[in-house]
């Protein structure tokens, strides 16, 4: 088996080649042009997830955010923000069909964020999935949607556009705990898919080169809920615009990217709240922290 090799992120290299990615800001835009993300998640029990993953998404710059939602969920959620657009379809019979008009419309579908493990809801969330990855939707895949994954790994194996964002428990469900196994695993997903793997020191696995990139900064001061939701939400932005500014890598690009910003939020909302940090206090640091750290002067 080849040798990995572990890449420590140049942060300051990083930093440079986001901020050409990050679009300007023109008055010559329509809505939708800087973003159009769609979240399948959210269900009676878990509200908060979704609203995290497709609020982040528009807060860093996204025009557009959507979330599809079990009927149960849908009044919350948008009684969070009437900013996001509630689809309260999941638990509808033809769910898929309702869907399936709506996902050309969008660039990135994030797959999973309070999604549940409802059979039916299962179900109607892997036809979402295969219908994305028919066509190349770029797609990202945290909580519940890879609990899909567990025993059908095979779905997206040579896939392209797939972003997979485990933490230290959903990395060791997908790809068992002994390194060697893991990575052999690992090697059958080809060139199409990317794993963030979410820890102390975040890690973005490209399992066809053998490379672990490794994010320098350390882990959060609070752990709460929420904070990988805020993780996918940003990705599915940051994965649009870097898919569409043409550099090599996008996939790499928009995990490092918003693994970095995600812990900025972090440090930034716990030096104000510490140990009363919540998710929803990350949220609110998003606009300073985004201009401090990725906007151009002339933007």
């Amino acid at each position: 088996m080849s040798t990995i090799t572990e890449i420590p992120v140049h942060l300051p290299k990083l930093l440079a080649l986001f901020k050409t990615v990050v679009p300007k800001l023109t008055n010559n835009k329509h809505k939708g042009q800087y973003g159009r993300i769609g979240v399948i998640g959210g269900s009676l029990e878990y509200t908060g997830a979704p609203y995290f993953a497709a609020i982040t998404s528009i807060r860093v710059g996204a025009d557009l955010g959507h979330v599809f939602c079990h009927s149960n969920a849908s009044a919350i959620i948008k009684s969070y923000s009437p900013d996001l657009i509630v689809h309260p379809v999941l638990d509808s019979i033809d769910a898929v069909e309702k869907i399936t008009p709506w996902l050309e419309r969008l660039h990135v579908v994030v797959i999973g964020p309070g999604l549940g493990r409802e059979p039916s809801i299962l179900k109607t969330a892997s036809n979402i999935l295969k219908l994305c990855l028919n066509v190349q939707k770029p797609v990202v895949i945290d909580a519940d949607g890879l609990f899909l994954l567990n025993d059908n790994l095979e779905l997206i194996c040579g896939q392209r556009n797939v972003l997979l964002t485990p933490n230290v428990m959903e990395f060791r469900r997908l790809f068992g705990e002994d390194n060697d196994a893991a990575r052999q695993k690992m090697s059958l997903l080809g060139d199409g898919v990317v794993v963030l793997e979410k820890g102390a020191n975040d890690k973005v696995h490209i399992p066809q080169r053998n490379e672990v990139h490794i994010m320098p900064i350390d882990g959060s001061g609070r752990r709460c809920g929420g904070q990988g939701d805020l993780l996918s939400g940003s990705l599915a932005t940051f994965y649009y615009w870097s898919l569409q500014s043409n550099e090599p890598n996008p996939a790499l690009i928009a995990a490092c990217a918003s693994s970095y910003f995600v812990k900025r939020l972090n440090s930034a909302a716990f030096q104000k709240f510490g140990r009363s940090l919540l998710a929803s206090d990350m949220v609110n640091e998003i606009a300073s922290t985004f201009q401090a750290d990725f906007e151009n002067s002339d933007c």
